[in-house]
């Protein structure tokens, strides 16, 4: 036992003896961080309100006999969908642009100042970025309603027995398609007669009351409207009011499609394949780039070293293109078709009062404190 004691001393002690003593002139390293404040520049977004026409028709259950009944030629027997654009409008927004965030360093991390939704507002500049953002949701899809509860039997007075007699039992007999379309015919017929008549009255000085006389001209119509869709069939329109958001890249691909249009379902996402695509161009401002980018670059090697960048956004044209029709265009100032440039560092030593446009990144003043 004494000697195992020994063992496990020296086993503790006979490590020390490989340390390494430091010296007391030693410089002792101290890590370094670089620390910041983080922020983005914005981007622009295009939200797009679409305003479509639902077009649909149901064909009437007499059509096979409307031409030889009213001599209505060219009678449509199939039902149909369409849908088409009455109304395009464009507004931007902004938001953060993933390609374009930054640190701010120094002196002006401690000035700076950010939107709500974290771009940049301004620097040493007291009482901005407070505004909140504002949220603002697009349709849902959804498959449209096409049942609006019609029905062609609801106006037709035709019955579908005719009561039987002697000659067969009293038994009823069911009255045939010909025979319904017939009646029908007939029944329009006999509305054009009578308003026939009673203008020919009206001519004459004849007709007592004049607000009697419209009311029953104007009821002998829709009769006869009515008769005649059981033949010519039935269109009705519906309107239905969506919006999209796109946002287009600093260099844009020329014809991408910003929704769809289905015959099924009307105004449908861009990734749904099964509508026509409803295609967005941007023509930029060439010379307007051309000189941001000429001006932008600074001789100062100390440029950017703060890490405080500013946007100069570019303008275009833009044009809202379906089945090769300009369906709407409007022209609209894009950040991140312009350029980005260093604030000069002069700027920054908390002497100047700096601020910029939250929507465009663009300075929208710059004062002496």
């Amino acid at each position: 036992m004494k000697y195992l004691a020994i063992l496990v001393v020296l086993l503790f002690v006979i490590p020390t003896y490989g340390q390494k003593k430091k010296r007391d002139d030693e410089a002792v390293v101290v890590p370094t961080f670089v620390e910041g404040v983080t922020y983005a520049l914005p981007r622009t977004g295009i939200k797009v309100y679409v305003k479509a026409v639902r077009e649909v028709f149901v064909p009437g259950p007499y059509a096979a006999y409307a031409e030889q009944l009213l001599g209505v030629n060219d009678v449509k027997t199939r039902a149909t969908t369409k849908w088409s654009i009455a109304e395009t409008k464009m507004v931007t927004f902004s938001e953060p642009d993933p390609e374009q965030v930054y640190k701010a360093m120094g002196t002006s991390a401690s000035l700076i100042n950010l939107a709500p939704n974290g771009c940049l507002a301004g620097i040493n500049a007291n009482g901005v970025g407070s505004e909140l953002a504002t949220i603002q949701s697009n349709k849902t899809f959804q498959k449209p309603d096409y049942d609006d509860g019609f029905s062609f039997d609801y106006f037709t007075d035709t019955p579908s027995f005719f009561p039987g007699d002697s000659t067969n039992n009293f038994r009823p007999t069911k009255v045939g398609v010909e025979q319904k379309a017939a009646q029908a015919a007939q029944r329009i017929l006999d509305c054009r007669m009578n308003q026939y008549d009673m203008a020919a009255i009206m001519m004459d000085g004849e007709h007592p009351d004049g607000k009697a006389y419209q009311v029953s001209m104007d009821e002998l119509k829709r009769i006869e409207k009515n008769y005649m869709t059981l033949f010519v069939g039935r269109t009705t329109f519906k309107k239905e009011t969506y919006s999209f958001d796109y946002i287009p890249a600093s260099k844009p691909a020329s014809g991408q499609a910003i929704f769809r249009i289905s015959d099924e379902n009307g105004p449908v996402p861009a990734s749904d394949l099964s509508g026509k695509p409803v295609i967005i161009e941007f023509e930029q401002t060439a010379d307007l780039l051309k000189k941001y980018s000429a001006y932008a670059a600074s001789e100062n090697p100390a440029a950017g070293q703060n890490g405080v960048y500013y946007r100069m956004p570019g303008t275009a044209g833009v044009k809202i293109i379906h089945e090769m029709n300009v369906i709407a265009t409007a022209r609209a100032t894009i950040a991140q078709f312009g350029v980005v440039a260093p604030l000069p560092e002069g700027l920054l030593n908390g002497n100047y009062s700096v601020e910029f446009h939250p929507e465009t990144g663009a300075i929208k003043s710059v004062s002496s404190k």
